[in-house]
Parts: structure tokens; sequence; C-alpha cells
């Protein structure tokens, strides 16, 4: 849910008008819109280039993982690997857009551990996999825009533990 929409739910639920704090934090939220817009677009125009980075940092971290029998053996399974490369750093800008981590763990991290045992897949793996897809997306980034988006890789890994 946007901050907007939750301030309103919030102020209808009780019946009252947005209070001057929660009037400034949208006025907050809006000042930053063009900045959190570039920054996704960014995201989104090098996602190939992050992804492909990330794919080879994490199989060298884990090699076992591309030999016959682990989990990204074959065409098929590395695709999938790398599905989920995408899927998270969505995910990353989602939480920009929003300049909440909320859309993260509603979309993403609420049963995401269950889920990779079940499968099979290492959690262990699947947190390296994360951090090299940080790594590889905070090494296109200045100082101060991967200082924005690094707390919702963070936030995933978290949700991971």
């Amino acid at each position: 849910m946007s901050l907007v929409s939750e301030i309103i739910l919030n102020s209808d639920d009780e019946l009252r008008y947005p209070t001057i704090g929660e009037l400034e934090s949208i006025k907050d939220y809006l000042s930053t819109g063009e900045n959190r817009i570039r920054l996704i677009t960014l995201l989104r125009n090098k996602e190939k280039d992050i992804i492909r980075v990330a794919s080879k940092k994490i199989f060298q971290i884990h090699p076992e993982y591309i030999t016959p029998g682990g989990n990204a053996a074959g065409a098929r399974q590395r695709s999938l690997c790398l599905r989920d490369y995408g899927w998270y750093l969505r995910l990353v800008t989602y939480g920009i857009l929003a300049g909440d981590k909320k859309p993260i763990e509603n979309i993403g991290t609420i049963g995401v551990r269950e889920m990779y045992n079940s499968l099979g897949v290492p959690i262990i793996g699947m947190i390296d996999a994360i951090n090299c897809l940080k790594e590889a997306t905070l090494d296109i980034c200045n100082e101060e825009d991967a200082a924005s988006i690094e707390p919702y890789f963070d936030f995933i890994i978290s949700g991971m533990l």
C-alpha cells in the first residue's frame, strides 16, 4: 500500500483529517519522486547487465550449483535462477517506488524460506545470490544512489534468515 493510501485509510478509520505530520510525510515522499523514478529507470535499463554480473559471481562462489545434480545444472534450471534474479530486482524497484519496504515484504519475503526449502534450494545459496545481485547493482551506482538502494536488498536478505 502506498504512503498516501495508508494515510487516507488510517485517517478514515479514526474519523479524522490527516495530521500535519502525515501531510509532511506525503510532502517529503512527493519531493523525492523524481529521484525514485530515476533509480527505477536505471535498474530497469541495466537489468540484463546486473543479472549477468550477479550470476557470474554466484556461480564462482558456488560452482557446485552448475555441476550435474546442482540446483542450476542445465539450461532450464539456470534460466529459473536468472528469472528469480529479475524478480528480486523488480521487488527492489517496488520498494524504491513506494519509498517503503512493505511491498517487498508483502510480495516477496513472506514465506520465502519455506518456499525455497520445499524446492530443495539451499537458503544460504539464495542469500549469497541476493548479495551478488546487490553488489552487481551497487557497482553501477554512485554512492548516494547506492545508499538509497542498499536497504531494500538488505531487507530481502533479512527476510531469508
